[in-house]
């Protein structure tokens, strides 16, 4: 392509190549891009050739430096390998830039409107930057390969009709950070199998996609943080088999999905989870995830939550066991035994005893309500007498109060001994324990025999005195095992 060619404002482009000199367009009070005229139109073919066959003198480094341009045409690079920084930024495109499988040391298309951007597989060794952008359309970076990061800090992207997501970066590697505070979306972000060196940044981000995923990130792999702190999301969010080696952090965040899982966490591994804030609408799925620490505020657990495989070390901050077991309640699939479990562990560990307890005994009344009559009946029984062995105390005062009954029954009406002559003098206190206490023997119950009435009260205590034991000895197996 001749200078000859070019209009004066292409003129004034490529003459600014060879030194990376910056060329802006822009003016004081920039008009609407509509009202843009030839001054500041450059063709999109001029600026494929400059990148592919520009003049490069010696001592220079060129670089595509453009502000405040209106792009006609396609800009075409796929499979190009371009050697130079390309900064298109300000600039108005009339259609979407095509770079697939290209390879580029930086681009950079802040501040742009852009029909869209067609990028997959791209190799990019520097950053990628779409700060402030405006996508009417696709962003298709599948598959690739960026050195640095990714920027997308309150940048726009998609429409209200996308029929496929608005933003792709399935399979893609970052070597830094996906910055994207105060990113808009409209349709669904895509990081299925996405590989991320540094930390996601989606806080006060705006993403929506009614009653559908919002971002659906699969298998995402993240070494630091991912951050989506105050958060309104119209969707729901997908993690499933998700690794993030640092702290994944929801605190203050909306997340809309009524009747269906809001956050779709399950098989994940989780350096730290953070919930705080405003309860999400709808369900929280953390089945088969593994948590090192689980920071959640008892106000931020939605009404509905799936928990079975759930596994956590440290479950912050310390709240009272009153609280928590609200949350194990909600559980869709009723009745979990791991999930008390977990919790009673997490209390066993900062050593606050009372409050496991308080969980083992809810949690033995939650399995009580999944058995037949009977078994509920002897539940009822356990629970009265010696509160399913974590409240012995409660079968002391049982026995104490037996022990005082028999004793001033039997000694105003002492039984008949049933060989006169041979029997022990009557003391109507063993009597009692004798009747009470099972396997141990005082003498006094064989020696002698109440009639009547004295007869069936000896019968209660005989076999009120079993229920204690057998209650008693449940409670202490149970306690030996979990130690």
């Amino acid at each position: 392509m001749e200078i000859n060619d070019l209009t004066p404002a292409e003129q004034r482009v490529w003459r600014a190549f060879p030194q990376g000199r910056a060329v802006d367009f822009r003016e004081t009070d920039d008009p609407e891009p509509a009202a843009w005229g030839p001054e500041r139109t450059v063709r999109a073919e001029v600026l494929r050739a400059l990148l592919l066959n520009g003049p490069q003198p010696d001592g220079e480094i060129p670089a595509l430096d453009l502000m405040g341009a209106r792009v006609t045409g396609r800009l075409d690079l796929q499979y190009a390998t371009i050697e130079h920084p390309v900064r298109l930024r300000h600039c108005r495109f009339d259609e979407p830039p095509r770079c697939h499988a290209a390879r580029l040391r930086e681009l950079n298309l802040s501040e742009s409107v852009l029909p869209g951007l067609l990028a997959p597989t791209v190799h990019v060794d520097g950053a990628l930057r779409l700060t402030r952008a405006r996508v009417d359309g696709t962003v298709r970076l599948g598959g690739a390969q960026i050195s640095g990061s990714l920027y997308l800090e309150s940048a726009r992207i998609g429409t209200l009709d996308a029929e496929e997501p608005v933003l792709q970066l399935n399979q893609a590697s970052l070597g830094a950070d996906l910055w994207a505070p105060g990113l808009r979306t409209r349709g669904q972000i895509r990081l299925n199998g996405a590989s991320v060196a540094g930390s996601v940044n989606l806080s006060e981000a705006r993403l929506s996609h009614p009653g559908n995923a919002a971002m659906d990130a699969e298998t995402l792999t993240v070494e630091g943080d991912m951050r989506v702190r105050y958060a309104e999301v119209e969707g729901w969010i997908g993690l499933r088999g998700a690794r993030i080696a640092g702290r994944l952090d929801l605190s203050y965040s909306r997340l809309s999905h009524p009747g269906e899982s809001g956050l779709r966490t399950s098989s994940c591994a989780i350096g730290e989870l953070w919930l705080r804030g405003p309860a999400m609408e709808g369900t929280l799925n953390l089945r088969r995830t593994q948590v090192d620490v689980l920071f959640v505020e008892p106000e931020a657990v939605p009404e509905v939550v799936l928990l079975n495989g759930l596994v956590y070390s440290s479950l912050m901050p310390h709240e009272p066991a009153e609280r928590r077991l609200p949350m194990l309640e909600r559980d869709r699939d009723g009745y979990v035994p791991h999930s008390y479990e977990q919790l009673t562990g997490a209390y066993l560990r900062i050593g606050d005893e009372h409050a496991a307890r308080l969980v083992q005994l809810a949690k033995q009344r939650r399995h009580r309500t999944t058995l037949p009559w009977y078994g509920r009946l002897w539940g009822v029984v356990q629970e009265a007498t010696v509160g399913y062995g974590f409240r012995p105390l409660r079968a002391a005062g049982w026995l104490l109060s037996l022990l005082a009954v028999g004793s001033l029954v039997y000694g105003l009406h002492h039984p008949e001994p049933l060989k006169a002559g041979e029997a022990p003098d009557f003391n109507p206190v063993f009597y009692t324990l004798d009747l009470l206490v099972p396997v141990i023997s005082f003498g006094q119950e064989g020696a002698f025999a109440p009639r009547g009435w004295y007869q069936w009260l000896s019968y209660v205590l005989v076999i009120t005195g079993w229920i204690l034991a057998s209650t008693v000895v449940a409670g202490v197996s149970r306690s030996v095992s979990r130690q």
